[in-house]
Order: structure tokens, then sequence, then C-alpha cells
């Protein structure tokens, strides 16, 4: 228990929050960057509305991003807190489902014969680590009421991607299994909004991010 506050202090403390607020955005830049060759064929072959549904890692990472600034900059209105705790449930389902299916789509093409590089070992640790700070936040949130609507959001962005083939371009080894990879993700995205339910809180914490908010 002691152990447990000592590390809630210091996730909480707002020092770290900034950190991770700039590492997020870095990498939620990069992602979108990482995703400019599929944003361009779809500009190029499919209605333009599909794009904001293509690149699914970098827009769960920015959800990410803007729940720890609101974490800094928490809203007084009703209507901010509300679209608040509906990025926050947007930021925790996203972050754990593709934090998981990233991974999950560079081992199984590293089993059926892809090589793994340098790149897609970046890609497992920061993906990897998308996950988990999505968990770790998450009990510093509240937006279970908004979970499905989180639900909901995951839920459309899979089908569209599979109906009209808008889904993460996967290794060359995986292009034949389409149809499972499909039916994995559907599965990714119910588990991510259970686990999301389970590590959220039913009622925001007070705490120094609060209390101490212009101190940094």
């Amino acid at each position: 228990m002691i152990c447990m506050s000592v590390l809630d202090k210091l996730f909480k403390h707002r020092g770290i929050i900034w950190l991770l607020f700039i590492v997020n955005l870095l990498g939620t830049i990069y992602g979108y960057i990482w995703y400019g060759n599929q944003l361009e064929f779809t500009a190029a072959n499919f209605p333009l509305w599909l794009l904001p549904f293509v690149p699914d890692s970098p827009t769960a990472s920015l959800f990410f991003t803007l729940a720890l600034l609101l974490m800094l900059f928490p809203p007084k209105s009703y209507t901010g807190n509300n679209v608040r705790e509906l990025i926050e449930a947007l930021a925790v389902v996203t972050s754990v489902k593709y934090g998981i299916w990233a991974v999950s789509m560079i081992f199984a093409g590293g089993y059926q014969g892809d090589i793994l590089v340098w790149k897609d070992w970046m890609l497992v640790i920061s993906h990897l680590g998308m996950a988990v700070e999505a968990l770790i936040y998450a009990r510093f949130f509240s937006f279970r009421k908004m979970i499905p609507l989180a639900l909901f959001w995951t839920l459309a962005n899979d089908m569209l991607d599979y109906s009209y083939g808008i889904y993460p371009w996967l290794p060359s080894v995986l292009n034949d299994d389409v149809t499972q990879v499909q039916y994995f993700t559907m599965a990714l995205t119910v588990f991510s909004v259970i686990v999301a339910w389970l590590f959220s809180s039913r009622q925001r914490p007070v705490d120094s991010i609060y209390q101490f908010k212009n101190r940094f």
C-alpha cells in the first residue's frame, strides 16, 4: 500500500505529467508522419471522409496526449468535464487496443517469416508503452459513463477499416490472413473496453494535481 501511494504521487506529479505529455505529443506527430504514405494512398483512392480513420495508433496517442493536457488544465464547466471524460475513455480504450494490436501484428508477422528490424522493436516498445501508461492513468481518470461512446467509436473504426480496406498496412506475410486479423481486432476492442472499465475509477480522485495546479 505504501509503495502504491508513492507511485501514485509520482505519476500524478505535474512534472511527470508534463514529461509524458511532451513524449506522447512527439510520438503522435511521428505516428502521423509514419502513416503518410497510407494517408496519401487513401486520399487518392477512397472518399476523403475516411482519412481520420486510417492512422489508428497515432489517433489513440492523440487522445491520451489530450487527456494528459486536461489533467494539467482541468475544465471547470459541465460541458468541459463531459468532453474530458469522453477523451479519457477514448484514450484508455484505444491506447490499450492499438498498443496490443500493433505488437501482436509485428510478432505474428515475425512468426510467419517476416524479418524484424530495429524499427519493429522500436514500435514494440512504444506501443507497449501506450498500453501500460493508459492503464496506469486510468486509475486517475473518471470516464465510466463514456465507455459506451468509446466502444461505439472503436467498433465503428473497425468496421470502416475492414469494410473499406483502410486498416493499417500489415506485414506482407499477413496479407492472406486479413479475415483472421479482423476477428482478432474486433475481439480486442471488446477486451480493451472491459479492461478500461476494470481499471477506471468511479469517481475522480482529489489530488495534488488540482491542489497545486499553479506550481509548474
